[in-house]
């Protein structure tokens, strides 16, 4: 789709800021919402940007192998179930950081993504299908706009379900308390390595299905440079939104917008400063970074244990 003065106008950045909010939130909206889960059990995934990769080219791979794109998300999903389940493995062995671990991952995760995906590199594998929003609209720069993936409503449910598991339910309560005080979570009876180990693999494989969204809707090609560090930068996203789920949506709605800030203004026939706004999204992460690096003050919402074996 592009954007000109001649169909929009100035409206044109707000409309293609809005639709690429929509399309550029759902990686971090599924990989942020991943490692909500997994740091709310008191763990930390660096290894999400090699998840996010993985889960991208196997989706694709087998929506171009099989025709059908989403046995292409199915697939993600169990990649990223286990490479979870490996990473959760390797955290919870005795002198074991999980910076370093994520750090391994993410080499490893990358690594047989890139190994994997050099017979992909060129095809293209079927699409999901759109879900047209800008049916109300008669220009067509507003209806391409405005057409959505259903990942982006399966990502908005996600976020809501997982809420409610956090709050309403007893397994959400025992992740809750293995992250915020694990002694004590012993001490109850609850099975704190076994939780941790759930919680980390489902983190994983919802953050795969971010990736699925890359490759078979939006850039909808497989390339090794694929991801743009977004796995990366969804973990200071999960800082930002305070470890709730639902504010991990809001705060993928920002990031995706501020991704599509430069390509919008460039459409219009902005020139200056463009690369400048492509880095929005990269300031964001410096940003909340720097906001929320103090060793005086502990961050709220914050689990206790975070970090901690």
């Amino acid at each position: 789709m592009q954007l000109t003065p001649d169909t929009l106008g100035p409206w044109g950045v707000a409309v293609a800021v809005a639709g690429g909010a929509l399309r550029g939130s759902i990686p971090y909206m599924f990989v942020s919402l991943g490692e909500c889960l997994t740091e709310t059990s008191g763990k930390i995934n660096l290894g999400m940007e090699g998840v996010l990769l993985m889960g991208a080219m196997t989706a694709f791979a087998i929506s171009d192998l099989t025709g059908s794109p989403w046995m292409g998300v199915l697939a993600a999903a169990l990649v990223g179930l286990i490479l979870g389940a490996i990473h959760a493995w390797l955290t919870q062995q005795p002198a074991v950081n999980d910076v370093a671990a994520g750090i391994a991952m993410i080499l490893f995760g990358s690594g047989l993504a890139f190994f994997f995906g050099k017979r992909f590199v060129a095809p293209m594998a079927p699409q999901l299908p759109l879900i047209p929003l800008g049916g109300w609209s008669h220009t067509p720069a507003v209806e391409s706009a405005l057409r959505v993936s259903p990942l982006f409503f399966i990502g908005i449910a996600a976020s809501f379900l997982l809420h409610w598991v956090f709050t309403r339910t007893r397994w959400g309560l025992n992740v809750r308390a293995a992250g915020d005080d694990p002694q004590a979570a012993r001490a109850l009876g609850i099975d704190v390595n076994a939780v941790r180990f759930a919680a980390i693999t489902l983190g994983a494989a919802l953050a795969a299905v971010g990736g699925a969204h890359l490759t078979l809707y939006f850039p909808g090609i497989w390339s090794e440079g694929i991801s743009g560090g977004q796995g990366l930068m969804a973990v200071a996203l999960v800082i930002f939104a305070k470890w709730s789920p639902r504010r991990c949506l809001a705060a993928a709605l920002l990031f995706g917008g501020a991704q599509s800030l430069g390509p919008s203004l460039q459409s219009l026939g902005v020139q200056g400063y463009y690369h400048v706004f492509n880095a929005s999204p990269y300031v964001f992460t410096l940003l909340v970074m720097i906001a929320t690096c103090s060793p005086n003050r502990r961050l709220a919402g914050m689990p206790g244990a975070l970090g901690k074996k």
